[in-house]
């Protein structure tokens, strides 16, 4: 059954109130066509309870715009959600990604995720190219989909929103990887499903880094907004040490926009419910709104959290990842780089949910404290335990 407006009905009863379910939900397919998005493909979605967002085609199919009942979920840069072929991946020393990064959930990977490096280029058997170099966060993000489909299917009486796609990643003389995408909805519910493989198509034994870079704006973040994770310990602030709070912002209670802000990035080690589940969420209490994602911690063994609280650029991330915040090198050194033979994928499972009041808040601010309660100082001494990741090839 779908809940439109309070109410359960069947197919029939919906299609007895209406000529189209576009009417109330739907997919559909457009074009952006001004400003540096020109010729974007955008799948836009409608739950049917107030819960719109968009899906970027031509950037890896990530969620772009995001926003429940007027209220924004989803945060917009400055820069944009450009079109691919105005990116320049090898700009600024590698920092050119940042000219691309906009939106409430922006791909990296799939070879490389953090900042800027190095590696040795021997897996590929090529004289010249002796290194592979990446730049922030890696390619994927700004690479177009090929759309193999979207729409509504019908299950009886359940009505489900989807969309699917294949993003490549490759070259001669190098990786070939492909992330296969699949997004879905049911309609009449707030819960955002996304399933992700990522398998390599290529004959070159091939390294894996993957993270989302979930990030939610204003009015979700707000002064007091809410951060809630089961965090059993507070592993690294990119920002500890002597100035560790000299800016007197901590990981868990979130302040107005501030002037002259340098962005602060913390790992936590997470617990896990009992199927393997791990619930982060950021809530604001006086508006009774809030934004959970739901990751599995075989997937995505580790957790960041991004503060971007800089006035006209707020924002609060969410990022699961494959490995530590250590970076590409030191997953190499420490046998953490995942490598994938032909033939070999990793799967990727995780759920945006809206908390659309404050019952739906303190339901999961239960779940989060079941698993662990959370540092109540906002400056935790980070541990520096970067817990060995099991199981890599």
């Amino acid at each position: 059954m779908v809940e439109l407006y309070g109410k359960a009905m069947s197919r029939r009863d919906i299609a007895a109130k209406a000529g189209s379910f576009s009417q109330f939900a739907g997919v559909r397919l457009m074009t952006l066509a001004d400003g540096v998005e020109r010729g974007i493909r955008m799948l836009e979605f409608r739950s049917g309870t107030g819960l719109r967002f968009t899906v970027l085609v031509d950037r890896a199919l990530d969620i772009a715009d995001c926003d429940y009942r007027g209220m924004a979920i989803g945060w917009n840069s400055p820069a944009g959600f450009k079109h691919p072929g105005l990116h320049e991946y090898e700009g600024e020393g590698g920092l050119s990604w940042l000219r691309s990064f906009s939106g409430l959930m922006v791909t990296c990977g799939l070879d490389h995720i953090l900042f800027m490096a190095d590696e040795p280029g021997d897996t590929y058997v090529y004289g010249p190219r002796r290194n592979i170099s990446h730049s922030l966060h890696g390619r994927i993000g700004t690479i177009p989909a090929r759309l193999t489909g979207y729409g509504e299917e019908w299950r009886g009486d359940d009505c489900i929103l989807w969309c699917e796609g294949v993003v490549t990643q490759g070259t001669v003389f190098g990786e070939h990887l492909d992330l296969v995408r699949r997004i879905e909805i049911k309609a009449g519910t707030d819960e955002i499903r996304l399933t992700d493989r990522v398998a390599n198509r290529g004959f070159y034994r091939t390294p894996h880094m993957y993270c989302y870079h979930i990030n939610v704006g204003h009015p979700v973040l707000a002064e007091n907004s809410r951060y809630l994770a089961p965090i059993k310990e507070v592993v690294w602030a990119a920002h500890a040490g002597a100035d560790y709070e000299k800016q007197g912002v901590g990981y868990h209670t979130m302040p107005a926009p501030q002037l002259d802000f340098h962005e602060q990035v913390w790992q936590h080690e997470m617990a896990a419910d009992s199927e393997g589940q791990v619930p982060v969420a950021l809530v604001n209490d006086a508006l009774g709104i809030g934004f959970e994602v739901v990751t599995r911690k075989d997937q995505f063994p580790c957790m960041y959290e991004w503060q971007n609280l800089q006035a006209g650029q707020y924002a609060l991330g969410i990022e699961p990842s494959t490995n530590h915040v250590l970076g590409h090198g030191a997953a190499r050194e420490r046998g953490e780089l995942i490598w994938l033979e032909h033939g070999e994928e990793r799967r990727y499972d995780t759920t945006f949910r809206i908390l659309p009041n404050v019952d739906a808040i303190a339901a999961s601010e239960r779940r989060i404290r079941s698993l662990s309660e959370q540092p109540a100082d906002a400056f935790p001494p980070p541990t520096g335990n970067h817990i060995a990741l099991g199981g890599r090839r």
